[in-house]
């Protein structure tokens, strides 16, 4: 019998059209679980294993770079590919649909919890899946820790930024901005400090001959041109005012539409190592500043967030979605239209800066493919994420354990099952989703016969 005939990697695959694209992009924001270690994972497969579109170079080159911005990596290496396959359009489809389904699926998980939260079924599960999101919010700071903190210097910044927001409430972007001068001046006097590479760096594997090879000349769309730079600059600009000058003029700047752009467009720019590293500061605004939602509702958004694809800073859209319909925007008659309004507006402000960051960054980047370093400042950026995110947790579990404030009883059944899901995700490594799932049923079960 014939040995079967092994596909010939030599050769680069078929050119791929705009279409079968799409239909790639769209099925991948339908499947993009797992936060940005498995979604860049997914890709990685997908793209560079199998269909071949882009080389693990190549790849690696443009994560690097997203590594580096704030906003939600992994769509914004989608947003890459994308664009340097099919040009501008290519980048808007492979970044859109990386969100869509996710801003359906939480618009129609925010009105069924803001709708039946109140039922036993639904509030049983979230009884449950409370002491686990706290339990996750540590692993995360240990997570972003281990890897970011490898010395003295960068252990004190973290140190540093922990206090600042516990006990001086200094807001994160004030934490952010002295981190990243404390950054630029220790890169300059301790470089050997503060010049930590990034988490990607070369990889000499090869999974054949890619339609992007690692010596494929940059297209012609990708070259740099300072008037390409002028037009991407000019016309995110006004992707920005027209939308936050229509709700200024409609509305005036106090509504609460209008500042939900202002503030979800400030997140947007503070969004430094990820999703978690930006939840204190819409815990700080949200919750705290504007009262949009309730310390509880932010929990929960967390949990819903992290059970649906797509990137976890899209719990953004349950915080719109609750604020605008829990204060009746349009009267109380309109309330789901209220809701999803303001969770669409949420998520354009949110990613409008993405999208910009690839278009007018990448053919920067394109102009060499070395690799890229995190920079000094970044790197103090992110010790000083680490002590955000602790305090965070430490949030979390204050109105967890003591429900109704240090006055009240101890939630001993939660601590419980905050510690049980600990040690479910630092000794057993399982996933975010098991665990979610798993405490969601004890929750349910408990709340049943307690």
């Amino acid at each position: 019998m014939d040995a079967p005939q092994l596909p010939d990697n030599t050769q680069p695959p078929a050119p791929v059209t705009l279409a079968q694209a799409f239909r790639y992009w769209l099925k991948l924001g339908c499947i993009s679980f797992g936060g940005p270690a498995g979604q860049i994972a997914i890709m990685h497969h997908d793209l560079v294993e199998q269909k071949r579109w882009i080389s693990e170079k190549r790849f690696l080159h443009a994560l690097n770079y997203c590594m580096v911005l704030p906003g939600p990596e992994a769509q914004q290496l989608a947003t890459y590919i994308g664009w340097l396959m099919h040009r501008g359009r290519g980048g808007v489809i492979a970044g859109t649909m990386f969100v869509l389904p996710s801003l359906f699926i939480l618009i129609a998980l925010s009105w069924f919890y803001i709708a039946f939260g109140d039922v036993p079924l639904v509030a049983g599960l979230f009884y449950g899946i409370k002491p686990a999101v706290t339990a996750i919010v540590v692993q995360a700071a240990h997570r972003i820790g281990s890897r970011a903190l490898k010395n003295n210097w960068l252990w004190a910044i973290a140190a540093a930024s922990f206090v600042a927001i516990f006990a001086l409430n200094v807001p994160f972007p004030a934490i952010v901005i002295a981190a990243a001068m404390l950054g630029y001046v220790g890169g300059r006097y301790l470089p050997e400090k503060f010049a930590l590479g990034g988490g990607h760096g070369k990889s000499n594997k090869s999974f054949g001959t890619a339609l992007i090879d690692d010596d494929t000349p940059t297209p012609e769309h990708a070259k740099f041109r300072w008037s390409g730079l002028l037009k991407v600059a000019v016309l995110g600009g006004l992707l920005w005012l027209l939308p936050m000058g229509l709700l200024t003029v409609s509305y005036g700047w106090d509504h609460t539409l209008t500042q939900m752009g202002w503030f979800f467009t400030k997140a947007a720019l503070l969004t430094f190592g990820g999703a978690y590293a930006v939840l204190p500061y819409v815990y700080q605004g949200a919750v705290g500043h504007y009262g949009w939602l309730t310390p509880t509702q932010m929990i929960d958004g967390l949990a819903l967030g992290e059970t649906t694809p797509g990137p976890l800073i899209m719990v953004v859209a349950f915080v719109g979605f609750i604020g605008g319909y829990t204060q009746a925007l349009f009267g109380p008659d309109d309330l789901f239209l209220a809701g999803a309004l303001a969770a669409t507006l949420v998520t354009w402000f949110t990613f409008l800066p993405s999208f910009m960051f690839i278009f007018a960054g990448g053919p920067l980047v394109e102009t060499t493919h070395g690799d890229l370093k995190f920079t000094a400042p970044l790197t103090a950026i992110t010790a000083a994420v680490v002590g955000v995110i602790l305090n965070l947790g430490l949030f979390f579990g204050y109105h967890v354990l003591w429900p109704k404030g240090f006055e009240g009883e101890f939630d001993w059944v939660s601590a419980v099952l905050a510690l049980a899901a600990a040690v479910t995700l630092f000794r057993y490594k399982r996933g975010v989703i098991e665990v979610i799932a798993g405490s969601a049923v004890v929750g349910l079960v408990l709340k049943t016969i307690l």
